[in-house]
């Protein structure tokens, strides 16, 4: 049985990162990055508890094993992963009036996929996050077909696109 809660312990976070390996472009051939989507980002265990720190991480797990997540970043943050930097100063740029918080990364594991994770996993982080964030703000890689249609179909809307490193990001929002 799927189960949607927070993060609580390095165990955890060290799941989180394993996910994260196993779907970075540099693991994946080109139709699996077409097919399934990827992660961008790599993150290491120091950022990653900082971030839990502060606001714990969205996770899915079956019966103790960790299948799915969505990283639960601040703004704080802003200045901590180099490749999310191009996306904070666009976010900057837009003069945004809300109390957001970004989602860092969303990733589920695939043999759990088409199963509403992806779903559950927002679903979760807006309740948790609703009394004090009124939004989520994200990016996708504009070649990550598949994140953007299902970031589409449960909500998102685009807010702006830009380049930055030789890629096409799209920054989206919902409001919880």
């Amino acid at each position: 049985m799927i189960t949607f809660t927070k993060t609580s312990n390095t165990s955890e976070l060290e799941q989180i990162l394993a996910l994260q390996q196993r779907n970075l472009p540099k693991q994946l051939n080109e139709e699996e990055k077409k097919t399934q989507g990827f992660v961008t980002v790599e993150h290491d265990l120091e950022i990653l508890t900082k971030m839990h720190d502060l606001h714990p991480h969205i996770i899915a797990k079956d019966n103790d094993s960790l299948v799915a997540y969505a990283l639960s970043m601040s703004t704080s943050f802003k200045n901590e992963i180099p490749v999310l930097i191009p996306m904070f100063n666009e976010i900057d740029k837009l003069d945004i009036h809300q109390n957001f918080i970004v989602m860092g990364q969303i990733c589920v594991d695939k043999a759990y996929r088409g199963k509403g994770i992806f779903r559950g996993l927002y679903d979760t982080m807006a309740a948790t996050f609703s009394g004090e964030f009124t939004s989520i703000i994200t990016e996708i890689d504009a070649n990550n077909t598949r994140s953007l249609k299902a970031h589409e179909t449960i909500g998102f809307s685009d807010l702006c696109t830009y380049e930055a490193g030789q890629q096409l990001w799209k920054v989206v929002i919902m409001n919880i």
